[in-house]
C-alpha cells in the first residue's frame, strides 16, 4: 500500500519510526548503563574480578554487538532495497525486542555474546530504515522535519533507560538490570503493532526488479560514488567519537579536570542524549531555515570541537557544571538526524536503503578502531594527548567530508544509480 508524496510533518509513518528509533537507542545505551551490573550480578554472569569485568564489558561483549551491528547494517540494507522499507521495520524491531527479553535471563559469556550480537543485528536495520521510508514519503521541502523527528524521538530513549537504571526499577522478583532489558523487548513488541499503519514508499514500489536492486557492489564501482559513500560515513565519526569516548569515559575526564564528586555514567549518558536530542531537533529546524545540510553540519562540527577542547582543558568545577558540560557536548552533536539524512540523499533508490543503514553502522562500528587507537594512547598521565590525536582524526576528516559533498537540500531522490 503506498500513497502519494505528503507535505504533513506529524505524520503516522514518522511518529512509528521515531519510536522505533526511540526503542533502539533504549537498547543500545542501556547496555552501556547497566552491562557492568549484568555481569557482577548473580543472577547474570556472576563475575567478581575487577578486571575481568572490565574487558567484558568494554571490548569482548562490546565487540560482540558492534559485529552485530556492522553485518547487520549490510543485511538489511541489501534486504530492503530487494524486498522494501516497510519489510526492515517488521524485522529488525522484531530481532531485536526478542535479543532485549534474552538479555535478561543470560548465565554464561558465551550466551551474552550471542544475544548482543543477535541485538546488534536487530539494532542495525531501525534508523536507516527509518530515514530512508520517511525521505521517500514526504516532500522534499520538508523531509528534513521528518527525519528530525525520528532521531529526537530516538535520543530519548537515552534518557529513558537512564532513568530507569537510575531508579532501579525493578518487577516480578527480578533484579533491576533484567527489568530494564525486558521493558526494553515489551516496548518494542507493543510497538510492532503500530507499524501495520506504516506505507510502503512509492518510489521503491515503482523500481524495476532488474534495477540493481541493493546492488552493494554499485557503490564501489565508480569512483566517486564510493568517496561519496566514504564521505558519507566520515561526517558521523565525530558523534561517536563523543558518545563512545568522551562520555563513556565521564568518570576520568572529571577526575582529570579536578571534579571531586564522583560522575555517574548513567547520569553521563542521559545529559548527553537530553542534549543530542535537543541539538537535533534544532539542527533540522535550522536546515530547513537556511535551506542547507551543509551550513548546519559545519556549524555544529565548530561548536563539537570548541565544546571538546572546553572538555578536557577546562578548570575545576562542581559534579552539576560538568553535567552541564555533557549536556552542551550533546547539543553540539546534534547533527545525527542531518547525517544519516544527507547519506539517503546522496544515492539513487534502489541503493538508497543499503547507503542509509550500512553508513550509521559503520560509524558505530568506527568506535572499535577508534577504542582501540585511544587506549593504545591514553594512560592517566596523557589523557589529553590522546583525546586530542584521535578526536582530531575524527573531525577532521568529518570537515573535509561535509566540505566535499554536494549540497542536498530540496534534491529529488526519484531516480536510480
Amino acid at each position: 500500500m503506498s500513497k502519494p508524496l505528503t507535505s504533513k510533518v506529524l505524520n503516522s509513518t514518522v511518529i512509528v519510526a521515531g519510536l522505533g528509533y526511540f526503542v533502539d537507542i533504549y537498547d543500545l545505551q542501556l547496555f552501556n548503563i547497566i552491562g557492568k551490573e549484568s555481569i557482577q550480578s548473580p543472577a547474570g554472569l556472576n563475575v567478581s574480578d575487577p578486571l575481568q569485568v572490565a574487558n567484558l564489558f568494554d571490548n569482548n561483549l562490546f565487540y560482540w554487538q558492534m559485529a552485530g551491528m556492522l553485518v547487520g547494517g549490510l543485511f538489511w540494507g541489501v534486504y530492503g532495497d530487494r524486498k522494501g522499507r516497510k519489510s526492515i521495520l517488521f524485522g529488525s524491531i522484531l530481532m531485536y525486542s526478542i535479543a532485549n527479553l534474552l538479555n535478561a535471563f543470560v548465565t554464561t559469556v558465551e550466551q551474552y555474546q550471542a544475544v548482543r550480537f543477535l541485538a546488534g543485528l536487530g539494532l542495525a536495520g531501525e534508523l536507516g530504515a527509518a530515514i530512508t521510508l520517511v525521505s521517500e514519503i514526504m516532500t522534499k521541502e520538508n523531509r528534513g522535519w521528518g527525519t528530525a523527528i525520528i532521531v529526537t524521538l530516538g535520543a530519548l530513549g537515552a534518557v529513558v533507560a537512564a532513568i530507569i537504571a537510575n531508579y532501579k526499577i525493578a518487577f516480578w522478583g527480578l533484579e533491576a538490570w533484567q527489568t530494564a532489558y525486558i521493558i526494553g523487548g515489551v516496548l518494542g513488541l507493543l510497538l510492532l503493532l503500530l507499524r501495520f499503519g506504516t506505507f510502503e514508499s512509492g518510489m521503491f514500489e515503482k523500481l524495476e526488479k532488474g534495477s540493481s536492486r541493493g546492488n552493494f557492489f554499485l557503490l564501489f564501482q565508480e569512483r566517486e560514488r564510493f568517496f561519496k559513500y566514504l564521505h558519507c560515513i566520515s561526517i558521523g565519526l565525530p558523534v561517536w567519537f563523543v558518545l563512545g569516548t568522551l562520555i563513556k569515559r565521564a568518570p576520568g575526564y572529571a577526575e582529570h579536570i579536578g571534579v571531586t564528586t564522583p560522575i555517574s555514567v548513567a547520569t553521563a549518558v542521559m545529559m548527553a542524549y537530553l542534549g543530542l536530542s535537543i541539538g537535533d531537533l534544532v539542527s533540522g529546524f535550522l536546515s530547513q531555515v537556511l535551506r542547507s545540510r551543509r551550513k548546519v553540519v559545519l556549524l555544529y562540527l565548530g561548536l563539537s570541537m570548541g565544546t571538546t577542547l572546553f572538555y578536557i582543558f577546562s578548570p575545576a568545577m562542581s559534579a552539576s557544571a560538568f553535567y552541564i558540560l555533557i549536556f552542551i557536548l550533546g547539543v553540539s552533536t546534534g547533527y545525527w538526524a542531518l547525517f544519516v539524512t544527507i547519506a539517503s540523499e546522496q544515492f539513487g533508490t534502489n541503493i538508497r536503503a543499503t547507503a542509509t543503514t550500512t553508513v550509521p553502522n559503520f560509524v558505530r562500528g568506527a568506535v572499535i578502531p577508534i577504542g582501540i587507537s585511544f587506549a593504545a594512547l591514553s594512560t592517566s598521565s596523557n589523557l589529553v594527548s590522546a583525546t586530542l590525536v584521535v578526536g582530531g582524526v575524527c573531525f577532521g576528516l568529518a570537515v573535509f567530508s561535509i566540505l566535499s559533498l554536494p549540497e542536498t537540500f530540496g534534491k529529488s531522490l526519484d531516480y536510480l544509480e
